[in-house]
């Protein structure tokens, strides 16, 4: 999974972004499963890349959609 930077998510679009949020929150609950079955996971440090990478495009979405209001 392919964790982004702030500067390549401002270049995408509203759309862009929806579907690597989706994506990224799809790999989020394959590795919660495998936590809760008891398992470990591949990567244990990626949950943390990933839910940070989720905040990231949450924000900068946020802040497109706030920019177009005004």
């Amino acid at each position: 999974m392919v964790i982004l930077r702030s500067h390549e998510l401002v270049d995408m679009d509203v759309e862009e972004l929806d579907g690597k949020l989706r994506e990224l929150q799809e790999g989020l609950m394959k590795i919660n499963g495998v936590l809760a079955s008891g398992g470990i996971p591949e990567d244990i440090g990626e949950t943390r890349e990933i839910k940070k990478t989720i905040a990231r495009i949450k924000t900068i979405k946020n802040q497109k959609t706030t920019n177009k209001k005004k």
